[in-house]
Formats: C-alpha cells, structure tokens, sequence
C-alpha cells in the first residue's frame, strides 16, 4: 500500500518525460548555421546586435536568456521558419539545419 501511494505521489510530481529529452538537432552543426544565417543579428554569442536593434527599433532578446531559452524547440522552429515580429523567417534552411540551430541556441543558456 504505501509503495503504491509513494509511487503515485513520485508520479504526480514527476516532471513530463519531454524535458529530460535528448536534443533532435547537432550542436556544432548548428553553429555553422547559426553563423551563416543568425549571427549577424543575434551576434555571434547570441547576445544580439545592437546597433541592429536601435536601427530597427527593435528589443532583440539575448538567446541565452530565460525568456528563450523558455520556448520549446516547435515554438523555436516556428520563429526561424515564420519569422516573429521585426525578425523576418530565415529562408533556405532544411528542418534539420532549423533543428541543429535549435541544440546550438539551447548551449547558450545562461547558467
């Protein structure tokens, strides 16, 4: 009795099993990418460009951050391929590119 109350109260607190998940893209395949393509606006330690953003009279969010590093890797591939705001969608880019841009964005959080 109290193994089965101990493990339906581990289950109720556990977190969901997508968080402890193995990143789908490459790191160092995605920097490549990321200096090819984002590098010039988001800078090249993701803390953003800005002289870019005063120009544009846009907020560029350090990538870093908790702000993004809060958004999951769809909400992260929509942003790339759609754009967001000021930030137009980066063309020529395979869903594997988007995907590796993604793991090197998430080795920039701030620890």
């Amino acid at each position: 009795m109290r193994i089965r109350m101990l493990a339906a109260i581990f289950a109720a607190l556990a977190l969901p099993a997508a968080m402890f998940a193995a990143p789908k893209g490459n790191a160092a395949a995605g920097k490549e990418v990321y200096q090819a393509h984002c590098q010039m606006c988001h800078g090249p330690n993701g803390e953003g460009n800005a002289s870019l953003a005063k120009m544009l009279h846009a907020t560029i969010p350090p990538l870093g951050s908790k702000e993004v590093q809060a958004l999951s890797d769809a909400q992260m591939h929509e942003v790339i391929e759609k754009g967001k705001l000021k930030m137009p969608p980066v063309k020529g880019l395979s869903s594997a590119d988007v995907d590796n841009v993604i793991a090197f964005v998430r080795t920039l959080a701030k620890k």
